[in-house]
């Protein structure tokens, strides 16, 4: 009888030591100080889960994941996150101090306390200018100093899930060349595209008015350029702000130039919606859409885009005030347009 027990202890003792399966799904806590929003949300392109933010600011939700990196929104603030299911990650943050307080606990924290450390470096490195003007041998000895410094940081964090490094050092690479490719592009920007440099110049492109127009006829006149789309949102925000600016600079030594890179099966949406907006200045149609020749040469990748020439056709600024910028109207009386 003493045997059978024993024998049914140990049975027990095995099924109760069986180890936990894995959680197929993230749990995640926290606390925001100063919270921006009443929700935070969870988004990889689009939105995956909207958790509800107490008054207190308190949160607690579980999601299911596809292991990556992910977007944290808490109304105007955002971070990136590395999600897992299995992880169990808690949260601290104040907003009056985003990016330097955010600090992980729990399961997952070391992926992302790594992250966040990264997100503040990067941060400081980007937005130091002289950076972008230092001369090239400078600047190859400054970026090997930054690549040094990001994989620093990821082998003082320890981190044991060896596909998350190895992502990683992947990463800082790209950043890295990144930052170098940005360097390049500022210097193209403040030398060929230097403020007193002859301007790239467009040549006959269709006028909305008839005919074709070039960047030589209106020479004699500064020359205000609007890159923009009839898809673009932001372009189409500023439509209103730049009627009232040409408005304001009729009949002065001005010309506003508004050029359209729509593809060609949308040149009817722009003729249409130049008449429709009843859209002033001279109105364009690029011969080539993104990849015109001028569009090119001033290197111009996000639209809307604005543009200052001076009567000579040299620039003034590659990358002028916006119609809805008080800067604008402050660069026209300082040239006393």
């Amino acid at each position: 009888m003493k045997k059978i027990v024993i024998v049914v202890s140990a049975v027990l003792l095995i099924i109760g030591c069986k180890p936990e399966a894995p959680k197929d799904y993230v749990t995640l806590t926290g606390t925001i100080t100063n919270p921006n929003s009443d929700s935070l949300i969870v988004a990889q392109r689009t939105i995956l889960k909207t958790i509800k933010v107490k008054s207190d600011g308190t949160f607690s939700d579980t999601l299911k994941v596809k292991e990556g990196n992910y977007v944290l929104f808490d109304g105007t603030e955002q971070a990136s996150v590395y999600l897992k299911n299995g992880y169990d990650l808690n949260l601290e943050v104040n907003t009056s101090e985003f990016d330097e307080t955010l600090a992980y606990t729990g399961n997952g924290s070391d992926e992302n306390n790594y992250i966040a450390a990264v997100a503040l470096l990067q941060e400081t490195v980007l937005g130091d200018d002289s950076l972008f003007t230092l001369e090239k041998a400078s600047f190859d000895e400054k970026i090997e100093g930054i690549n040094s410094k990001f994989k620093n940081l990821l082998t003082e964090a320890k981190i044991t899930d060896t596909a998350f490094v190895s992502g990683q050092e992947k990463q800082i690479d790209r950043l890295t060349n990144y930052i170098a490719s940005t360097y390049k592009e500022r210097r193209y920007l403040a030398t060929v595209l230097g403020k007193g440099n002859a301007s790239p110049k467009f040549t006959d492109y269709e006028n909305f008015k008839g005919g074709t127009t070039s960047l030589d006829d209106l020479k004699g006149k500064y020359v205000y350029v609007d890159v923009w789309a009839t898809w673009c949102a932001p372009c189409k925000r500023e439509i209103p702000f730049l009627k009232e600016v040409e408005k304001a600079y009729h009949g002065k030594n001005i010309e506003f130039v508004s050029i359209s890179i729509d593809e060609d099966k949308n040149h009817e949406a722009w003729k249409t919606m130049v008449s429709e907006k009843e859209l002033g200045g001279v109105q364009l149609f690029a011969d080539n859409n993104w990849k015109s020749d001028f569009i090119q040469e001033y290197k111009i990748k996000g639209i809307p885009r604005f543009l200052l020439i001076d009567p000579e056709g040299n620039i003034v600024s590659s990358d002028a005030p916006r119609p809805s910028s008080k800067d604008l109207i402050a660069l026209f009386d300082e040239l006393k347009i």
